[in-house]
């Protein structure tokens, strides 16, 4: 790969999925010859650590993704159109006999009674009357459990081109004693979301440890058309290095008009100011995991101290790896004195959690207590969770008979947990889908409630 390694003096690894056709796909996989596909940067000792089939892989994935972005955004807008169709009418019989007689109910998209597709999967809303599921899941740690009431404020930050959506909310309007931030997880029918998870980029911040660079974009903390903004936004309050203009031009941009980080950042010590006693909790499913647990590493890494000091908890659902062993060092200085604050739930055969690989190509790494739950709500507290990399052949047959039972299940639930556990046909036919794919099946955010909700510790 001579052609792949650059003298900029930064370390990383840039995937590019875009520079190449079929052609250029097949010399990477023979002869390694890239044509860009592949950027990797600090020298040799870092390109020794490029694994080409699984990067092969990735790219192959996310220029599918690409090539279907418009269809599945299509395809999401009509499917969430019609279950919102059905269900503001009642169900499809009702529907049915409303066009007959003209009395057909609309859904209107952005509206409090539009639901998501994954709302749809599950439509248990008002969880927090039924359980306190975040003091729960403090309790179970022996951490002093919050109350967490109806929120009473809500604010929406949306960073357009990259997708990334969070909300703030506290547990009273006044003397609040808990901040909660949510970032949402990867959409259904979003190209974007899934291309980012199958991303295996990095960039090395230096002292901290490798970091997912598509984690990093979805934050707005850098481009990697120009990788010198991540040094720019990663840089510490001590940082002697000087930034070329382009450089600063760009990461200024991305922290007026696009980031993420830098809103969320800047309403919560708005917040921490309004509520002196306030403490806060990140959380997040999937890719909304992945940056729940981004954002305090950013704080980290700038020095926050006050703010960090003020960091409750960070609770993750089916969230992917982020960075290496070197991140996972740096981090646990910050998270786990006096008491570990960084919990990582993941649900039986999840797919997710198992990315990117943590093998001696990638070097992914996860950190923080893992709370595994296995098929039937048995709790184990380990470090790592059972068959850290997914694809193992030894793996395949339980699978599949795990996913065969959990569409059983599914079906016998209402009978089984009580009717608040009763999985509707959208849900059921999800289950059906993951006969042929059960760690995806397996990564509904339903698992993961039901996962808190009826878990027990295994003795």
């Amino acid at each position: 790969m001579a052609d792949s390694n650059t003298n900029d003096g930064f370390r990383y690894l840039n995937v590019r999925p875009e520079k190449g056709g079929v052609w250029n796909l097949l010399k990477f996989w023979l002869w390694g010859s890239n044509h860009g596909l592949v950027v990797v940067g600090g020298g040799a000792a870092v390109q020794e650590e490029v694994h080409r089939w699984v990067i092969l892989v990735s790219i192959v994935v996310r220029k599918l993704l690409h090539l279907f972005r418009k269809p599945m955004e299509f395809t999401g807008y009509v499917v969430e159109f019609f279950l919102n169709l059905i269900s503001q009418n009642g169900s499809l019989f009702t529907l049915l006999s409303n066009i007959l007689l003209g009395k057909v109910v609309i859904p209107k998209r952005g509206s409090g009674s539009y639901i998501s597709i994954f709302g749809q999967m599950d439509k248990r809303v008002d969880l927090y009357k039924a359980k306190k599921l975040v003091g729960e899941l403090h309790e179970s740690q022996g951490i002093a459990q919050l109350e967490f009431s109806v929120p009473e404020t809500m604010d929406l930050y949306y960073q357009k081109e990259k997708s990334t959506q969070v909300f703030l909310t506290s547990d009273k309007p006044k003397d609040a004693s808990l901040i909660l931030i949510s970032f949402r997880g990867t959409e259904p029918f979003d190209a974007d979301d899934w291309s980012t998870d199958a991303d295996y980029s990095w960039y090395d911040c230096p002292g901290v440890g490798k970091i997912h660079m598509g984690f990093l974009e979805a934050l707005g903390l850098g481009n990697r058309e120009n990788i010198e903004t991540f040094s720019y936004n990663l840089r510490t309050k001590n940082s002697k290095h000087t930034y070329s203009e382009t450089a600063e031009e760009s990461a200024q941009l991305e922290m007026a008009e696009m980031s993420a980080y830098y809103l969320v950042r800047e309403k919560l010590m708005s917040l921490l100011e309004e509520h002196k006693n306030a403490k806060f909790i990140v959380t997040g499913h999937s890719l909304g995991g992945a940056l729940a647990i981004m954002f305090p590493i950013v704080l980290a890494i700038h020095g926050e101290k006050k703010l960090m000091e003020k960091l409750s908890g960070v609770y993750t659902f089916g969230q992917p790896r982020v960075g290496d062993r070197q991140l996972k060092k740096f981090m646990e200085a910050h998270l786990d004195q006096p008491v570990p604050k960084y919990f990582r739930v993941v649900y039986c055969n999840d797919v997710v959690p198992r990315l990117p690989y943590d093998d001696k190509t990638f070097l992914y790494k996860h950190f923080g207590v893992c709370l595994y739950y296995n098929s039937c709500y048995m709790e184990q507290r380990m470090e790592e969770e059972p068959n850290k990399n997914y694809f193992a052949i030894r793996q395949v047959i339980p699978e599949y008979l795990n996913a065969g039972w959990e569409l059983v299940r599914g079906l016998a639930a209402g009978c089984i947990y009580g009717a608040e556990y009763k999985e509707g046909w959208f849900s059921m036919l999800f289950r059906v889908l993951g006969l042929a794919m059960p760690g995806v099946a397996a990564h509904c955010p339903t698992n993961y409630i039901n996962s808190i909700r009826l878990g027990r510790q295994s003795t």
